[in-house]
C-alpha cells in the first residue's frame, strides 16, 4: 500500500480533511487527528484506542508497530509497503470512529 492510496481512503471519510501539522500532514475530522504521516515516507501514524490498537499487535502484523509519545502508546506505526490495503483501512475507520463526532457516527452507522 502507498501513502497516495491510504490518502485517498482517509479522506473518503465523512467530513474528513487533509492539513499540514508541523512538517507532517495530518488527517482530521472535526478538528481532531485521526491519522498522520511524515513527509516523503513509507509511514502512516494511525491514532486508535489502546483496545483496538493492542487487538491489532496481537494479530502479530508484521507491518505494525507501536506509536509513542515520550513514553506513552498513543497508535500504530504502520509500515505502508508491508501493509494490505483491508487492514489499513479498518485502522483508519476504527482512528476516524474514535475522533469522530457523535453525529458523524450516527451517520455512518444509519448506513451500514
Amino acid at each position: 500500500m502507498t501513502l497516495q492510496e491510504a490518502r485517498k481512503f482517509a479522506l473518503s471519510l465523512p467530513e474528513a480533511t487533509e492539513e499540514p501539522h508541523f512538517d507532517f500532514t495530518s488527517f482530521r475530522v472535526g478538528g481532531k487527528i485521526f491519522a498522520s504521516a511524515p513527509p516523503e515516507s513509507e509511514y502512516l501514524h494511525v491514532f486508535v484506542p489502546e483496545e483496538f490498537r493492542e487487538a491489532a499487535l496481537a494479530r502479530g502484523s508484521d507491518f505494525l508497530e507501536e506509536l509513542h509519545w515520550g513514553k506513552r502508546v498513543v497508535g500504530l506505526r504502520v509500515i505502508l509497503p508491508a501493509a494490505k490495503a483491508v487492514e489499513v483501512h479498518a485502522l483508519l475507520e476504527q482512528a476516524w470512529s474514535h475522533k469522530a463526532p457523535k453525529r458523524l457516527r450516527a451517520l455512518r452507522e444509519a448506513k451500514e
